[in-house]
């Protein structure tokens, strides 16, 4: 067997150290050291996009990377999306869109949705589709999950033109 390795990574915000054998996946670190269940598993070999979180903002299947590649990085975790306020844009999208079902999937979607937004804020519905064909849902189907995706845009341009206006930067 081999010698347990120390991690250091920033997880959802804050500095934290695991051990992990090298040859841990970091959805076994996350889900079954970390207690970070929120990550979800769903076929183990990066089809499905169930486990998908974000390390250094770019969003990966955590079924397929190393935990021990975690190191010095910065994972964000669905359980790091919402704050102290409430829930973000993407989360509250999705839920009044009933954009969700049985729910394993829903996770992987608002995450790589969340890297979709930072990355391209106005996309547009074939940008999105695009982006995300690498998550899979067997039970709501694409469309209404689009468009929680579009409200969260929407939503998100119009906080942003809200404290732009209030900071005078127009």
């Amino acid at each position: 067997m081999a010698k347990k390795r120390v991690v250091t990574t920033t997880l959802n915000g804050s500095q934290t150290e695991f051990l992990c054998e090298p040859r841990q996946t970091l959805l076994e670190v996350l889900r079954d050291t970390l207690d970070l269940t929120g990550t979800k598993e769903g076929c183990s070999n990066g089809n499905c996009g169930a486990c998908t979180v974000l390390v250094d903002g770019r969003p990966v299947n955590s079924c397929l990377v190393l935990a021990v590649e975690a190191e010095g990085a910065s994972v964000q975790t669905i359980e790091g999306v919402a704050t102290g306020e409430g829930l973000d844009p993407i989360q509250k999208a999705f839920l009044e869109g009933a954009a969700l079902q049985c729910g394993i999937c829903t996770p992987g979607f608002i995450m790589s949705s969340k890297a979709l937004l930072a990355q391209n804020p106005k996309p547009t519905e074939d940008e999105i589709r695009f982006y995300l064909a690498g998550n899979l849902c067997r039970c709501t189907g694409y469309d209404k999950i689009v468009r929680a995706v579009q409200d969260a845009s929407q939503q998100w341009q119009d906080q942003y033109m809200k404290s732009c206006h209030e900071k005078g930067c127009h």
